[in-house]
């Protein structure tokens, strides 16, 4: 008799995100099966996953949702490079595609990008603008105009940040930015350092196009601090492991993906 009357009752919001979560560790779920696994509404459901939502616990996605991972730590420059080199590579060789001749490009700290600086001696008469001190060593004899930006020196990522960035980075105008990120959520992109973020921030609001290099590992990971929005991109490079869902996503923002 205890058990039947604990199954046939009523569930309260906290137990019914509870549960969600739980469901949600598979992958993917759609409000109908969330509301016929918790015998809820689908109105109901979709209140619990807009609590969940804004404690950045899950993401809803068209006709579902799906969990959030967090816990995201930087990892040291040289272990991060290691991390799917092969998918690495691999984007770096599709977004040097996009490079012309003559063109002015941002380059920021992540290795994905710095995967692409060295690539670009396949290129002539660049303007090469960045605040990675690893992409600069690359190409100080690679005869591009180099610009770098000032700012803090940041040793985890071996980059330039914060607000001294500034008074460089707002005198640009660039014509097409490539950058890393420590993970995207819905409408996030997001690191783990302030200064880090003010200066993407910054940047995406002087290049004419924005292209963000991302493994499919990245996409559904938050970290610390947000450092832009999908509306601030143009183009997203990744591999074909992308999850579907985030991959409706990106179309809905208008956003072209190109997959390698």
């Amino acid at each position: 008799m205890t058990e039947k009357n604990t199954s046939s009752r009523k569930l309260l919001s906290p137990e019914r995100e509870e549960r969600i979560l739980a469901a949600l560790g598979d992958g993917v779920r759609t409000i109908a099966e969330l509301a016929a696994e918790l015998q809820v509404s689908e109105a109901t459901v979709r209140r619990d996953l807009q609590s969940l939502e804004q404690r950045a616990l899950a993401m809803r996605v068209h006709g579902g949702a799906v969990r959030m991972q967090h816990g995201r730590v930087e990892p040291l420059f040289h272990e991060k490079t290691g991390r799917r080199a092969g998918e690495k590579e691999r984007i770096a060789e599709r977004a040097l595609e996009l490079i012309e001749e003559n063109d002015s490009i941002y380059l920021d700290g992540g290795s994905t990008v710095l995967a692409l600086a060295r690539r670009l001696g396949a290129r002539r008469h660049l303007t090469i603008v960045t605040n990675s001190l690893m992409a600069a060593a690359e190409l100080m004899e690679s005869g591009h105009r180099l610009i770098l930006l000032g700012g803090e020196f940041r040793p985890i990522s071996r980059t330039l940040v914060g607000p001294l960035t500034a008074p460089v980075g707002e005198a640009l105008h660039i014509d097409k930015a490539f950058f890393g990120t420590i993970g995207i959520t819905a409408d996030v992109l997001s690191t783990t350092d302030p200064g880090e973020a003010y200066t993407k921030k910054l940047m995406l609001r002087r290049a004419h196009k924005s292209i963000l290099l991302a493994d499919s590992g990245k996409f559904g990971c938050a970290s610390l601090v947000a450092s832009g929005s999908l509306r601030d991109l143009d183009i997203v490079i990744t591999d074909r492991g992308l999850p579907p869902e985030f991959a409706r996503l990106l179309k809905r923002n208008k956003i072209e993906v190109v997959t390698q």
